[in-house]
Parts: structure tokens; C-alpha cells; sequence
């Protein structure tokens, strides 16, 4: 028999705001990600956006037509690609004044684009990567981002800056952000609330900073890092 991952998980997340999901390994966090952007669909329960149940309705057409972005956690990008190229790729059903119009606008807000515009992804560091990542996802212009790791494999340096980014997009575009993390101290400082997952349902919900200063919190799930 199939054995389910989630089991009756309830969570919500508001326009606007940056929500962290946290927990152990293998506690379910990916699955609930690739669950709501349409790679899984679940056998129970729905997937609710902006009023519309989308439980059933295929990742391309939430991206298509429904306002999601979804970066994956690994091959997230085209390394024998230039910056353009696969920002392109992210803009591959806008029209071409529309596409380019939108890669000026991501350009602008991350500069780093623009400075390797026609070099091939492979010639980015691992942080510059996650940020074109974030930008290939952003090109459609989605209300609803989904981030899987954003900070996997890098230096605490380049963490910040990828956050930064995730924060920018936020405050400058209004993309509602829901992101899993390992790391969590770094990701709640950022974020407006977070759930801890446990064994596949929600083992502790609030809002950040709360989170943050709960030695329980710390203890079982932040492994006692103090900030």
C-alpha cells in the first residue's frame, strides 16, 4: 500500500507576505511544495488559490494562466545557457515586447543580470545562479512564487544575498513568497511566519519572530543555533 507523506495539513498563506516552512528532513516540506505547485496531486484535501480549488490543475497551466513560479531546488537553470537565453526560456509564451520589456525590469532590480547578460550561466557563482533562477521564474510576472531550498550548497555570504533577493522581489513587485529552508534562523529573520512540519502535518505555526525566540522552537527544530 501507498503510505501518504502529509497527513491533514492545513496552511494558509496571505497576499504579500513571505511564509517559511521548517521541520527535519523527510517531514514533508517538499512534497507539500511540488503538492501545490501541480507536479503531485493529492488524493484528498485542495489546493486553494486566490478562490479557485486548483488540486488538479497541472504545474504549466498554474504558471500559464494562474500566477504561480515555482524554482526547483537543483537544475534550476541552463548553465550552457547565456543569462538572456534563459531568462527567455521563463518568458517562452509572453510576447517578444513583453518578454523584453520584463527582462529590463529584472535586470534593473537585479543587477548582476545585466552585468552578465550575454555570458552562459555556468560562468555564475552558486548565489548568482539562485538569483537568475528566481529572475526565470519571476519573468511571467507571478503572484505566487514557490522556492524549494533557495539557499542549498551556499556560502553564508551568498545566503544573504540570495534573501536579499527574495525580499526585493517582494517589496517591489508584491509576490507573495512561500519557501522551504534548512536554514532556519537565517530564513525566519525574513520571513512574516513560518509553520514547523513533523511527521507530514503542522506541528507549530506563528509568526517569525515569535518562532525565533521560542527555546522550544530552537531546541527541536533549529538545533539549539542561537542567532
Amino acid at each position: 500500500a501507498e503510505v501518504d507523506i502529509l497527513k491533514g495539513m492545513t496552511l494558509q498563506v496571505q497576499r504579500g507576505e513571505i511564509v517559511t516552512l521548517l521541520g527535519p528532513n523527510g517531514c514533508g516540506k517538499s512534497t507539500l511544495l511540488k503538492s501545490i505547485a501541480g507536479f503531485l496531486r493529492p488524493r484528498s484535501g485542495s489546493i486553494v488559490l486566490e478562490s479557485k480549488d486548483v488540486s488538479q490543475v497541472p504545474v504549466h497551466q498554474k504558471i500559464q494562466k494562474l500566477g504561480l513560479g515555482f524554482v526547483p531546488q537543483t537544475e534550476n537553470v541552463f548553465s550552457s545557457l547565456t543569462i538572456r537565453e534563459n531568462m527567455q526560456v521563463g518568458g517562452h509564451f509572453m510576447s517578444d515586447a513583453d518578454c523584453k520589456q520584463r527582462m529590463q525590469e529584472l535586470c534593473t532590480l537585479y543587477p548582476v543580470l545585466e552585468r552578465k547578460f550575454n555570458a552562459p550561466a555556468s560562468s555564475m557563482s552558486g548565489g548568482e545562479r539562485q538569483i537568475l533562477a528566481l529572475a526565470r521564474a519571476l519573468m511571467p510576472r507571478p503572484r505566487l512564487l514557490l522556492l524549494d531550498e533557495p539557499s542549498a550548497g551556499l556560502s553564508p555570504k551568498m545566503l544573504q544575498e540570495v534573501f536579499k533577493a527574495i525580499v526585493q522581489v517582494r517589496d517591489k513587485e508584491g509576490v507573495t513568497i512561500l519557501m522551504v529552508e534548512q536554514n532556519a534562523m537565517e530564513a525566519l529573520r525574513m520571513s512574516d511566519r513560518a509553520y514547523v512540519l513533523s511527521m507530514g502535518t503542522v506541528a507549530l505555526t506563528g509568526a517569525a519572530n515569535s518562532l525565533m525566540s521560542d527555546p522550544q522552537v530552537r531546541e527541536l527544530y533549529l538545533g539549539g543555533r542561537a542567532a
